[in-house]
């Protein structure tokens, strides 16, 4: 969301997000003069946080009470008002919004999560589902949300035959065969070639049954995960002009193959999140618990989707708020999920769910710090 604040907006809002998150009760100007050092009048915070209510970032519920955050409030506060260290890696901060925020005491929380499941879990002499259990439970109590794990993705396709097949000029066919004799294909086009070094389609053919003979060398009886991760420079020289071709349709095509399917979610922590004023209605609580009980794969499906990443192989935090949510029970409701990996590859997915008004700074710590210490188990378990 592009909206231009300027730093005393900026503060201004962070301050009433902050003290609505602490209090559940609507903001007015008096409280933040009290509250935080804003360095300005009481008249000077109300004109300032009409201003945002006319951009939408605030609103009153009624004529005569304080204003709160609005879910676009929200979004502007998670992408650019937080506390560095405790962010989505995704999301930047300019020198002057973070030089302008103080610091809070949940810094040092991602740190702090990592050492309790360490200490509780004791992973190496647990099975991986007790492990994730525990971890549930721990994310669950440490964020006060709902917590959601996922269990593992269990694909273990290997490889039987693998064929390089030319379709028609530039374009070629990758064929893979695995162990239960399904077959995957994937087409794709091959960079230009220039006019001087083209071939005749029959030697085409033999070089493309050469490389096929040489992958199927290398990559026979490997299930399709290592080769998700597989080092390409073991690639001969002699096959450096099929060499990115290769490496993006084996990649995507295994990728593919790997597409994740739903499996048993853990939830922990709904006895204790219900109790927030937010879920003071019988029957949004009935449905957010349906949704949680009974339509799982839908919930599944959106926890696991993952935006991609710049960097290959890292995990992004992911903050969904409000109306960002594309299911209808969780609407009013702030979910917060990454995933766990086995190498680069996304095998299971953690995450909290809770009301807007969330300590966002400590639910994307400990997402965050659970995600990467499952990565780790995870990679223990299945070397």
């Amino acid at each position: 969301m592009e909206v231009q604040l300027t730093n005393r907006q900026q503060h201004i809002l962070w301050a009433t997000v902050r003290h609505y998150i602490a209090t559940a009760e609507p903001v007015g100007s008096k409280a933040l003069v009290e509250e935080y050092d804003l360095g300005v009048s009481s008249a000077t915070i109300r004109n300032v946080m009409g201003v945002l209510e006319k951009s939408g970032l605030l609103y009153q519920p009624h004529a005569s009470a304080g204003r709160i955050p609005s879910d676009s409030g929200y979004r502007i506060y998670v992408d650019q008002l937080i506390t560095p260290s405790l962010r989505s890696r995704s999301v930047s901060q300019t020198d002057a919004t973070r030089s302008l925020l103080p610091l809070s005491g949940t810094e040092t929380l991602g740190r702090e999560v990592e050492v309790e499941l360490q200490k509780l879990l004791q992973w190496e002499d647990r099975s991986l589902e007790t492990l994730l259990q525990g971890a549930a439970q721990i994310l669950a109590t440490l964020s006060g949300c709902i917590s959601l794990i996922t269990m593992p993705q269990t694909t273990t396709a290997i490889v039987r035959h693998l064929q390089l097949v030319q379709i028609e000029a530039g374009r070629i066919m990758l064929i893979v065969v695995t162990d239960s004799y399904e077959t995957h294909s994937k087409l794709m086009d091959l960079s230009p070639i220039p006019e001087e070094t083209q071939r005749e389609p029959e030697v085409i053919e033999r070089e493309l049954q050469i490389v096929s003979n040489f992958l199927n060398s290398h990559l026979r009886g490997r299930s399709l995960l290592e080769l998700a991760n597989l080092d390409w420079t073991e690639l001969d020289q002699e096959f450096q002009r099929y060499g990115e071709f290769l490496k993006n349709s084996v990649t995507e095509l295994t990728r593919r193959t790997l597409a994740p399917t739903a499996t048993q979610i853990m939830v922990r922590g709904v006895s204790e999140v219900l109790r927030q004023p937010e879920f003071s209605q019988l029957q949004q609580v009935q449905t957010i618990i349906h949704l949680l009980e009974e339509e799982q794969d839908q919930l599944w499906r959106l926890i696991f989707e993952e935006p991609e990443s710049e960097d290959v192989g890292k995990p992004k935090v992911t903050v969904r708020i409000g109306a960002e949510n594309p299911l209808e029970p969780i609407r009013t409701c702030t979910l917060i999920s990454s995933t766990y990996r086995r190498g680069s590859i996304p095998v299971g997915s953690v995450g909290v769910l809770g009301p807007t008004r969330l300590d966002y700074e400590s639910a994307i710590a400990v997402v965050a710090s659970a995600a990467d210490y499952l990565s780790e188990a995870f990679n223990y378990f299945n070397p």
